[in-house]
């Protein structure tokens, strides 16, 4: 998984946590005895708040519907919770209930309340400026909403707060000065915004955090050197945050407790004394430098992997590196690295050491421009690596030569990707039998011979090995023990002249592309009678198929696609499940009418293309069952009369090229 896909999975997970967490103490605590057995009821003036904030939102889940003015005990309500002995609402938190509305001003009325999340919702609108009178807050989380607008200075009020979290909105703005006086402050969110500006040196006050996260906004300037007073931070995510750079990294040196950093995108193009500076974190773990122009750093001889032995995931993707990176960063034999991320640099293979890092799972060298022999590759990485690597990631490069039976020592690899390569010669039957390989895809190389029947001793649920000049296909007997796979991609592949009898087989299919593979006969009925029920994807385009297509309205479930384009099929062109989104039967020989059009009603069809056909008779005038359609190609048919009214319903279309090729349609 990317690093950037981690941080917000990873937030995500968080922040349910905590609102987990506290809709359990709501559960448990809201509205119950104290210890002296007396009850006390929500005062009434919060409760008629609560049914104000209530009464301006869409609730399409019902999550408020315990909130009704008939129930006197707002303390029972779902996420309010109260103090037993005042009545004061003290914790608000709805969360996860697609809510639609803006924040109501009625919440300030709450003055006691030190809990409020109403996260992962649809609340629009701007954060109101006069949330800083809610001064007992002691957690906010607005998170994963629509707000826009600024990030009030009012919130520099709420001194008690240990939890800002105001991640995945719109708020734009500069990050205000104001905030660095809440020196209680744990926690601090602001992910994924459209904040810009410069990050405020007021933040180096905030002693008290451990985690800091700014990802994923348009911020510029000098990173401050006062982050380094942030010495009890654990995680520091600082990636795409805008134009940013660092002059020198030594106040990272003062976060003896970091365990993650990522700083994606910021330049250390000055930065020369960084490589330095990782010795100093014994707890950091994850370090993603992705983007950081790392190629223009003067590096001092450092072994700072060595050093740093809890380090488990490394990305240094996109610096442009060259193989002289090798010298300062991996003198090692033995560490905890897991994850290595190599991709969008210039280097000419990798050393032999690597292959000694003991715990490597996951190696990825996609964009590598310099010319390396894949053999050579698995060689060096024959250690006791190979024994751990589950993920080897090589597309979009320069590799030569062939997957030798080197291959076969990888006996835990599940996913291989060699795509868009210069790779030849063939293909190792050992590949295929690697008990954990699940996904391969080897697209777009030179890779010559047959198709090995040992195919069908893995446990693959994706394979790709379209654009090569592969041929055959193994037996049925062999390929259909492929129980578990979902993806097959032999396109350009030399399957024909018969059409492939194992396909009826694969009972788990959803994607089928065969195109352009010499198929020269018809399609025999198994496999229509047999289709695979999750069948999502099917591309028979660019062979030379003949014969006659039967009803498939019942054929496809969910939003599915069929290229039959470039064939010779004959006959009506047949009804097709209303759920396509792209159906192409351009370049055939259908004939008839196309009143099948007129039988997909409420369709999600996007890509119609019936040219080049002998389709004759009127355009059906039901074109509003279309409101997706973006692409409609009706030209090279004998089709006439007027072009329908309902033509004007498809509100969405981008390209119509059906018009100037019809014959003899009446125009209006």
């Amino acid at each position: 998984m990317h690093p950037c896909v981690f941080i917000f999975f990873s937030l995500l997970f968080l922040n349910l946590v905590e609102t987990t967490t506290a809709n359990q103490l709501v559960a448990v605590e809201g509205g119950g005895d104290d210890a002296n057995g007396v009850i006390n009821k929500c005062l009434d003036k919060e409760r008629h708040a609560l049914l104000q904030f209530k009464e301006n939102l869409q609730d399409p889940k019902g999550c408020l519907s315990t909130w009704r003015a008939d129930e006197d005990d707002c303390c029972q309500w779902k996420g309010v919770m109260c103090n037993k002995q005042t009545g004061h609402v003290t914790q608000l938190g709805i969360t996860v209930c697609d809510l639609v509305g803006e924040i109501s001003l009625s919440l300030l009325n709450f003055s006691y309340l030190n809990h409020l999340d109403l996260s992962l919702n649809f609340f629009h609108g701007t954060i109101p400026t006069s949330i800083g009178s809610l001064t007992r807050l002691r957690y906010l989380d607005l998170s994963s909403n629509n707000l826009r607008g600024t990030i009030p200075r009012s919130v520099g009020s709420l001194a008690l707060l240990t939890r800002l979290i105001l991640g995945n909105n719109n708020l734009n703005g500069t990050i205000p000065w104001s905030i660095g006086s809440l020196t209680e402050l744990t926690y601090l969110d602001l992910y994924s915004n459209s904040l810009y500006g410069t990050i405020p040196k007021s933040v180096g006050s905030l002693t008290k955090l451990t985690f800091l996260v700014f990802s994923d906004n348009s911020l510029y300037g000098t990173i401050p050197p006062e982050l380094g007073n942030l010495t009890s931070l654990q995680r520091l995510l600082l990636g795409s945050i805008g134009s940013c750079r660092a002059e020198n990294l030594e106040w990272l040196s003062h976060m003896s407790n970091l365990e993650e950093l990522v700083m994606d995108g910021i330049s250390l193009a000055t930065a020369n004394h960084w490589v330095n500076v990782i010795p100093s974190l014994p707890k950091l773990s994850i370090i993603s430098l992705a983007g950081c122009e790392l190629s223009q750093v003067m590096y001092p001889y450092s072994s700072f992997l060595n050093s740093s032995s809890s380090v488990v995931t490394l990305d240094l993707q996109n610096n442009s590196l060259t193989s002289s990176m090798y010298h300062w960063l991996f003198p090692l034999t033995s560490n905890k690295l897991r994850n290595l991320y190599l991709s969008s640099n210039m280097l000419d293979g990798i050393p032999k050491y690597l292959g000694n890092l003991c715990s490597l799972e996951s190696l990825t060298l996609n964009n590598n421009s310099a010319v390396v022999r894949f053999p050579d590759l698995l060689k060096n990485l024959s250690g006791c690596a190979s024994l751990t690597l589950q993920t080897l990631e090589a597309s979009t490069s320069q590799f030569t030569g062939s997957i030798s039976d080197d291959i076969q020592k990888f006996s835990s690899l599940e996913v291989l990707t060699l795509s868009r390569n210069k790779l030849n010669g063939s293909i190792s039957e050992q590949l295929w039998e690697l008990p954990r390989l699940e996904i391969v895809d080897v697209s777009f190389n030179y890779l010559r011979g047959d198709i090995s029947e040992n195919i069908g001793k893995s446990k693959l649920i994706s394979i790709d090995l379209s654009e090569n000049p592969l041929q055959g296909v193994p037996y049925t007997d062999h390929i259909s023990s492929l129980s578990y796979v979902k993806s097959i991609d032999l396109s350009s592949c030399k399957l024909g002249p018969g059409f492939p009898k194992w396909i009826h087989a694969l009972k788990n299919l959803t994607r089928l592309h065969i195109s352009n593979s010499r198929i020269s006969d018809t399609i025999p009925l198994e496999f229509w009678d047999m289709w695979p029920s999750q069948l999502r994807y099917l591309n028979l385009s660019s062979n030379n198929i003949s014969g006659e297509i039967p009803d498939l309205s019942s054929n496809f479930d969910g939003n599915s696609v069929i290229d039959m384009s470039s064939n010779n099929f004959s006959g009506p062109i047949p009804n097709v499940s209303s759920t396509l989104v792209l159906l192409n039967l351009s370049k055939n020989k259908f004939n008839g009418g196309i009143f099948f059009l007129c039988q997909i009603v409420d369709g999600f069809l996007e890509f119609l293309d019936l040219s080049h056909n002998f389709l004759m008779g009127h355009i059906p005038d039901c074109l509003w069952h279309f409101k997706e359609l973006k692409v409609l190609n009706l030209g090279h048919n004998s089709l006439f009369g007027r072009l329908p009214s309902s033509v004007e319903s498809l509100i969405k279309i981008e390209v119509v090229v059906s018009i100037a090729n019809l014959q003899r349609v009446e125009h209006t």
